[in-house]
C-alpha cells in the first residue's frame, strides 16, 4: 500500500495493474479482521461514491489489502462503514434551529 498523497490518500494497484488514487474513509475492525473503505479521490461533489471495503490480510509477513471475496461479509462491512459515517456528519451538523 502506497502513502504518497499524505495519511487520506492512497494509490491502489487494481489486479490488471492500473493504479488508481483512493481516498481512505474510515478503518473498522470487526471479528477480529480490520476492513478499511475508500472513495475514488477524483470524486465530483455531485457523483455518488463507489465505496471500496479491502480487507487488511497479512502475506508473507507484509500486511496488505485484498478484496472481499465473500459478497455477505463485504455487504456487512459496508454497513458498517456507512452507519459510522453518517454518524460522523450527523455530529457535524448544528442542532436544528441554529445557523
Amino acid at each position: 500500500m502506497s502513502e504518497e498523497f499524505g495519511n487520506d490518500y492512497v494509490v491502489l494497484t487494481d489486479e490488471e495493474g492500473n493504479e488508481v488514487e483512493f481516498q481512505h474513509i474510515d478503518t473498522v475492525d470487526v471479528d477480529g479482521e480490520t476492513y478499511m473503505a475508500f472513495i475514488p479521490a477524483d470524486l465530483a461533489v455531485e457523483d455518488e461514491a463507489e465505496v471500496v471495503i479491502l480487507k487488511v490480510i497479512e502475506e508473507d509477513g507484509e500486511e496488505i489489502l485484498a478484496t472481499v471475496e465473500d459478497e455477505s461479509e463485504a455487504d456487512r462491512i459496508f454497513d458498517i462503514v456507512m452507519e459510522r459515517v453518517e454518524d460522523m456528519f450527523e455530529d457535524d451538523e448544528p442542532p436544528k434551529g441554529e445557523n
